[in-house]
């Protein structure tokens, strides 16, 4: 019994890392070196809920990293937008970092362009750029692979989305992700699914708080519950993640079948190279199993 869990949750994390490899793929390059990910590494909430009690990020150590793994050109296009940011007075502070957050996500660098923003809710506080800045928080916490800075980019998506909320405590976009980073490991878990268990109940088909609802109930071992989350997205919005999450909660309950089916759609979506041997492999595998 202990081994058919053991064995589950590996296939689980399996799944979950490959999603962020192959669908998501925008690795924070230059900021940590990729950590070898096995059944044993522990899994984002846990390392999140060690998190520090005030989250520090270095933004000329994180941009210099940064820089070092772009073209030449494109540092000094950021070193330009930098010198102009250093150099402007306090009114012109936050239409420079807009710009900089603005380039830095164009070159797939999340962390620094998070940083920037967080700048440009601090200086102009409107629900859109709180949310923009917990948004981009949230993508580098899912991107990053070390486990010192994830903690701190998921504290300041919790700060930013709880400012957020303060300036709209009925915005859906601000409690789905105050919801998520608080599953993730930034207070009691069951008060961040309380939370995104009223967003759905008032706006069924939101995608983001269904989504993260139906991978949290992969991550519990609830896999029937996610089954109908997944099936229910993909009603609203096909899509190639929807389609993979479902294809292994599937396979966790030994539905080869019916994960054959859910896989071979997600490949499908997808369209990537690297997926679709993965998933040709994972097929094969499969229908040995039947």
């Amino acid at each position: 019994m202990i081994n058919s869990i053991r064995s589950k949750q590996a296939i689980l994390i399996g799944a979950v890392v490959l999603l962020i490899a192959f669908l998501f793929t925008r690795d924070i390059k230059g900021l940590v070196k990729p950590k070898e990910q096995t059944s044993s590494t522990p899994a984002g909430s846990q390392m999140a809920a060690q998190a520090p009690a005030t989250a520090e990020i270095n933004l000329e150590e994180v941009s210099t990293a940064a820089k070092n793994m772009i073209k030449a050109p494109l540092a000094a296009e950021i070193t330009t937008l930098e010198t102009a940011y250093k150099s402007a007075s306090e009114s012109d502070k936050a239409k420079e970092a807009k710009l900089l957050a603005k380039k830095w996500d164009d070159l797939e660098q999340s962390v620094p362009s998070a940083l920037y923003l967080e700048i440009v809710a601090n200086k102009e506080q409107t629900l859109n750029n709180w949310l923009a800045a917990g948004d981009t928080f949230m993508k580098a916490f899912d991107n990053t692979r070390d486990s010192l800075l994830q903690p701190a980019l998921l504290q300041k998506a919790n700060a930013s989305y709880s400012s957020a909320m303060k300036i709209d405590s009925n915005s859906n976009d601000a409690k789905t992700g105050l919801g998520i980073t608080i599953v993730n490991g930034m207070g009691a878990p069951m008060s961040g699914i309380a939370m995104l268990m009223d967003v759905v109940k008032k706006d069924p088909k939101n995608l983001k708080a269904n989504m993260s609802l139906g991978t949290f109930a992969m991550k519990s071992g609830q896999f029937d519950k996610a089954i109908i989350r997944f099936k229910s997205i993909i009603a609203m919005k096909p899509s190639p993640d929807a389609y993979f999450y479902l294809g292994t909660s599937y396979e966790n309950l030994g539905k080869n079948t019916e994960a054959i089916d859910a896989y071979e759609k997600s490949k499908k979506l997808a369209a990537n190279a690297t997926l679709s041997k993965f998933i040709d492999d994972k097929v094969i595998a499969l229908k040995n199993k039947n």
